[in-house]
């Protein structure tokens, strides 16, 4: 079972934008999933910005992008994270308790709406990461 680790940028509105660009540059399969497509509660003018993009590359590179609702804050500099995801529960969830001291936890590790286990936190150095189970 793989892990994959990678960028994952944020953006307030720019999110589609953005992929596109990128995925002029890389190629490869382009993935776009919008906050309500994904059913998430969010105010209506936020219903079409990206929740979730992501592009991988021939080469395999992965770049993820997302758009930030407005009811969260957004920081341009501190708008990249660390994404870790992939199937093998254990191997995450270990990842996941070992991010744990010290950090602020910003969604608890648990099923998300899309199906996957999902959880977002700050670590102690204050780097994001989001850490996605695939659902089997």
């Amino acid at each position: 079972m793989t892990v994959s680790l990678n960028p994952y940028i944020n953006f307030r509105g720019e999110g589609r934008a953005a992929l596109e660009f990128y995925h002029g540059i890389f190629g490869g399969e382009l993935t776009v999933s919008t906050f309500g497509e994904a059913g998430m509660p969010v105010d209506p003018a936020d219903a079409n910005l990206i929740m979730h993009g992501m592009i991988v590359s021939p080469s395999g590179l992965t770049l993820m992008v997302s758009d930030t609702p407005s009811y969260m804050e957004l920081t341009v500099g501190d708008n990249v994270s660390v994404s870790l995801s992939g199937p093998d529960e254990a191997e995450l969830r270990g990842y996941w308790e070992g991010l744990l001291p010290g950090a602020n936890v910003q969604a608890p590790l648990e099923t998300a709406p899309w199906g996957d286990t999902f959880g977002m936190l700050v670590d102690s150095f204050g780097i994001g990461w989001l850490v996605n189970i695939t659902a089997r």
